[in-house]
C-alpha cells in the first residue's frame, strides 16, 4: 500500500499556490477551476489544495533546514517553531541510524501547521 495524496484545505487558492511554490521550489501540477483544486507533486504523492478539504498536518523533508529556513520566514513564512532536534535516531527504523532529526514549524497561507524536518 502507498500513499497516493493529502488533502489540505486552502481558502484561498492563488494564496495557496503561491505559499506552496515557494515552499517548494516548483509549481503545481495541475489546476481544476471549477471546481478549485491544485495539485502539486510531492516526489510522487499528490499534494491537494482545495477549499473543501479539512485541517491536516504535513510533515516535509526540507535538506538544509536551518539554512534554508531564514530566506523563507524573510519572504513572510510564519514561523511557530524555531528548528530544533527532537529525536537521535540509534538504528534506521524511523529515519537514518546515527542521525539527530531535527523539526521546525511554519504555517501556511491558509492556516495549516506544516512540520519540517531534516536529518543531520
Amino acid at each position: 500500500m502507498n500513499l497516493v495524496q493529502v488533502a489540505l484545505r486552502a481558502a484561498d487558492l492563488d494564496r495557496a499556490v503561491a505559499f506552496w511554490t515557494r515552499l517548494l521550489g516548483s509549481g503545481p501540477s495541475g489546476r481544476f477551476d471549477p471546481p478549485g483544486l491544485v495539485f502539486f507533486d510531492l516526489d510522487g504523492v499528490r499534494l491537494l489544495l482545495t477549499r473543501e478539504a479539512p485541517r491536516s498536518m504535513l510533515y516535509l523533508r526540507l535538506p538544509g533546514l536551518r539554512e534554508r529556513l531564514p530566506a523563507l520566514v524573510a519572504d513572510g513564512v510564519v514561523l511557530e517553531e524555531e528548528p530544533h532536534v527532537i529525536f537521535h535516531h540509534d538504528d534506521a527504523a524511523l529515519g537514518p541510524a546515527g542521525a539527530d532529526e531535527w523539526q521546525a514549524f511554519v504555517r501556511d497561507t491558509e492556516g495549516n501547521l506544516v512540520g519540517l524536518v531534516d536529518f543531520m
